[in-house]
C-alpha cells in the first residue's frame, strides 16, 4: 500500500499557508493513490519532547543493556524513524520562524536522525526517498531583496534532509504570506497571492509527478 508521511509544524492553524499547500499536495497524492495510507503528524498540536541525553545516546546502547528509561526514549525515536522508513513519499510544512525552522520540527529531526541507521551511513534506511518541503516565508528573501541571505531554513533543511538523511529533497516556497496581515506590506498583496497560487500548483504537479514515477 502506498504510504505518505505528512508533517505540519505551523502554529497558525487554518490561517497557515504552509498547511494549505501541504494539504493540496496530500489531496493530489491521494487522488493518484486512492488506496494509499497517510501517516500524519501535527507537530504544533502534538509537539514531540525535545531530545535529551537519555534519548540521544539510547540508540548507541545495545538493546539488552538499555535501562527502562533508555528503552522508553528509544521506543519513540524508533517509532518516528519507522514512520519515515515506511513512507513512499514525504511532505513537510516548514514555515520560516525567526529566520529558521520551528523548534517543533527541529525536535522531529533530532529524533529521526539516528547515526548508523537513517544517517551517517551510505546505506541510510531512507536514502533516495522523495521529500517535498513547503517552506513558507512572511516576506521575501529572494536574490536582490533587502533580506537576501537571511533565510536559514532552506539551506539547513537541504543539508539535513538531503545530506545527512540522503533524501531526495524538493522545495516549494510561497513568499510574502504576511502581506494581507501587515499594513506596510499591502502593496505586495498581488505578488503574495501569485506566489501562493504558484505554490499550490507546484504541490499538485509534484504529487502527480511522484505518482507517475
Amino acid at each position: 500500500m502506498p504510504t505518505l508521511l505528512h508533517i505540519d509544524s505551523s502554529l497558525n492553524g487554518d490561517n497557515s499557508v504552509s498547511r494549505e499547500v501541504t494539504k493540496t499536495f496530500r489531496d493530489a497524492w491521494l487522488a493518484q493513490h486512492p488506496d494509499g495510507e497517510v501517516i500524519y503528524r501535527d507537530l504544533s498540536a502534538q509537539p514531540l519532547p525535545h531530545i535529551d541525553a537519555v534519548s540521544y545516546y539510547a540508540p548507541n546502547v545495545p538493546a539488552e543493556d538499555r535501562t527502562p528509561e533508555q528503552q522508553a526514549s528509544y521506543a519513540l525515536r524508533d517509532e518516528l524513524a519507522k514512520e519515515l522508513e515506511a513512507a513512499d513519499a514525504v511532505v513537510i510544512g516548514a514555515p520560516l520562524y525567526n529566520y529558521t525552522i520551528p523548534s517543533s520540527l527541529k525536535s522531529w529531526l533530532d529524533h529521526v536522525i539516528i547515526g548508523g541507521r537513517t544517517s551517517q551511513t551510505e546505506e541510510s534506511t531512507v536514502a533516495g526517498k522523495p521529500v517535498t518541503v513547503v517552506t513558507s516565508r512572511g516576506g521575501s528573501y529572494a536574490p536582490g531583496t533587502p533580506m537576501e541571505g537571511n533565510d536559514f531554513a532552506q539551506n539547513y533543511l537541504q543539508w539535513v534532509l538531503g545530506g545527512s538523511l540522503r533524501l531526495d529533497v524538493n522545495f516549494i516556497v510561497p513568499e510574502l504570506t504576511l502581506a494581507r496581515i501587515v499594513p506596510a506590506m499591502s502593496g505586495l498583496i498581488e505578488k503574495a497571492d501569485a506566489s501562493r497560487a504558484e505554490a499550490h500548483e507546484q504541490a499538485r504537479e509534484r504529487a502527480k509527478a511522484l505518482a507517475a514515477a
